[in-house]
């Protein structure tokens, strides 16, 4: 099994991430990728973490 480190430049409090610590607030890639589902974003709720995936046995 990979073992996984924090990256304390990326915060996230996503548990349902497959990338997310749990046990701690942040993210375990290296870098991810941010998007967006509205043609003009203005909020930052127009905004998504496209390097979310859902993590194995959760959010059923």
């Amino acid at each position: 099994m990979e073992s996984k480190h924090k990256n304390e430049n990326i915060r996230c409090t996503v548990a349902q991430c497959c990338h997310n610590m749990v046990t701690e607030d942040f993210c375990t890639l290296g870098c991810i990728s941010v998007g967006t589902h509205e043609a003009n974003p203005t909020v930052p709720e127009c905004t998504d973490c496209n390097s979310f995936v859902k993590r194995t046995g959760c959010c059923e």
